[in-house]
């Protein structure tokens, strides 16, 4: 994305201060939504080149880390990784009380509730936040925000953060937002590498990739009632034949395997989980659902 093609709006009536640190094009772009809402914006990074379009576009800007954070009591933080946040953080030699740190950089739970401890240790406030959506997606309804900390503070920052995007609050556990986080890119991951692993198969089988792809998608939509009964059964532990009882579904493994080996397209997820079928019908579960093999996931 090129931040200078983002429509910037000099506002007549300032709402506030703010100071973004990271202008990478996620940062750019919050920083971009927060003038664009009319708050009084300060940004910074390491390279100086990426402040100028932001600069440009009505923000001001400090020469040195510790004076953007001077600048403004609430300070964003959006950097590559949280490895990037631990360093920033340590690099701040003066005095942080009374300043909220708000970090919308992808990382762990353990890193969200280390961040918050280390605010606490400075008598500063920690709220994790996570993004689900691309850059360009910022301050618009496609945006998906996840908070989590103190609710105090994040009540009090609430309508700075709702310029951002749809905004869904985890509770005070600082790493709930982190969790929620991973799990649903990891769901995404999960799929995307299934399904381009399925589009090499159909494709040596010479079918149509955009076509398959369509049918894909609309069979898609039957998945949400799928994943709340598994997680009803789960909750209950009853494990009703969801796709049919285990027996019968394993015995249907054997082709899709096969199918796979006889196109040379990778079979390690497959056979993880017929073997998975195969120890639950051992233990004498074959008349239960895939639901059941939550049972076994996490054990050695």
């Amino acid at each position: 994305m090129n931040i200078n093609n983002i429509k910037t709006e000099t506002p007549r009536n300032k709402r506030g201060s703010v100071t973004v640190l990271g202008l990478g094009n996620m940062g750019a772009s919050i920083a971009h939504t927060f003038i664009n809402q009319g708050y009084d914006t300060v940004v910074w990074n390491r390279n100086t080149e990426k402040c100028k379009p932001l600069i440009q576009a009505g923000a001001a800007t400090a020469e040195t880390l510790g004076g953007a954070v001077s600048a403004s009591k609430t300070i964003v933080i959006c950097l590559l990784n949280n490895t990037a946040v631990d360093e920033l953080l340590r690099q701040l030699t003066g005095s942080v009380a009374g300043k909220v740190f708000i970090n919308l950089t992808s990382g762990t739970p353990a890193q969200a509730r280390d961040f918050a401890e280390w605010a606490d240790t400075h008598n500063a406030s920690y709220i994790d936040g996570k993004i689900l959506a691309d850059p360009v997606d910022i301050g618009t309804s496609k945006s998906q925000l996840l908070f989590s900390g103190k609710p105090t503070v994040f009540d009090a920052q609430y309508s700075l953060l709702e310029k951002l995007g749809a905004i869904t609050y985890y509770g005070e556990d600082a790493g709930a937002a982190a969790v929620d986080f991973l799990a649903q890119v990891t769901i995404g991951y999960e799929f995307l590498i299934g399904f381009l692993h399925t589009l090499q198969l159909v494709h040596k089988e010479g079918v149509d990739l955009a076509a398959f792809a369509h049918r894909v998608a609309g069979t898609l939509q039957g998945y949400g009632p799928l994943l709340s009964l598994m997680v009803s059964e789960i909750q209950l532990g009853t494990f009703k034949p969801d796709l049919g009882p285990l027996q019968v579904q394993a015995a249907m493994f054997d082709d899709l395997i096969g199918h796979r080996e006889s196109q040379n397209i990778e079979t390690v997820r497959m056979r993880e989980i017929k073997s998975l079928m195969d120890r639950r019908i051992d233990d004498g579960h074959g008349d239960q659902g895939f639901s059941s093999l939550f049972e076994l996931l996490g054990k050695q």
